[in-house]
């Protein structure tokens, strides 16, 4: 709609582009899969210092894939993310096992989504005529490729039934939300897309552990998560290391 208005410029949708773009979309509809699956068994608390195990993932992929270096006090601040996500999880009164390795699947392609990303922007560059791809375009190669993917899970797991048959979709609440929702996950998106092709995997990842703090305490607030002093501390401290790891990044 905006690129029909003439707001925007949108890179022409190539087989050879699309065909580059694939594996993205596989690893971001089983980023958002594995994430919504965590939630169902964890409280929001635990769920975001359990995510900064993608940072550690992270720094290691881009050391690895990219060859870059990281500080000690970046490597440091790494320990104390695993020792807070530990020790949070022995401490978690709620603590489901189901939850914790959907949680682990979802900090592995969360990293490798933020790394393969990084790397295709690089390649899909080179296979455009204009030989540059802008945010615009990234942002829809990697929803509207992700469409097919997602309907094919749907059907596979029924869920249409369920929302067919809810009685919530009915109401025009329901679409106020869903759109809201929509047009703030199109801001994600190209926000996402600008910083990472401005930055690194690694600093993408550090900068977005940030929001840890406002979410856990939200979380904790809203849903009445049953918590232990451990615990509590366990979350404090893993934010610490969040707010630690981002120092010592850009330092």
């Amino acid at each position: 709609m905006l690129e029909l208005f003439g707001a925007v410029s949108i890179e022409k949708l190539t087989w050879k582009l699309i065909r580059i773009w694939i594996p993205v979309n596989i690893i971001f509809v089983g980023m958002l899969v594995t994430g919504m699956y965590s939630l169902k068994y964890i409280n929001v608390a635990m769920v975001t210092i359990l995510k900064n195990m993608t940072n550690i993932l992270t720094a290691i992929g881009e050391a690895y894939i990219f060859k870059k270096r990281q500080n000690k006090k970046v490597w440091t601040a790494l320990f104390l993310m695993i020792i807070s996500a530990v020790s949070g999880g022995i401490t978690d009164l709620s603590f489901n096992a189901v939850g914790y390795a959907w949680q682990t699947v979802n900090c592995v392609l969360t990293a490798s989504y933020s790394l393969t990303l990084r790397r295709v922007m690089d390649t899909a560059k080179q296979s455009t005529r204009s030989g540059t791809l802008n945010e615009i375009s990234m942002v829809l190669l990697n929803n509207v490729l992700s469409l097919p993917f997602a309907i094919f899970l749907i059907l596979i797991f029924s869920e249409w039934e369920s929302v067919y048959n809810s009685h919530v979709i009915r109401t025009p609440m329901f679409w106020v939300v869903a759109t809201a929702s929509g047009l703030l996950g199109l801001a994600i998106s190209f926000t996402s897309m600008w910083f990472l092709s401005q930055t690194g995997p690694t600093t993408y990842s550090l900068v977005g552990s940030l929001n840890k703090i406002p979410i856990s305490i939200a979380g904790i607030l809203l849903f009445n998560v049953p918590l232990s002093l451990p615990n509590l501390f366990s979350i404090l401290f893993g934010l610490f290391a969040g707010v630690f790891f981002a120092k010592a990044k850009m330092s």
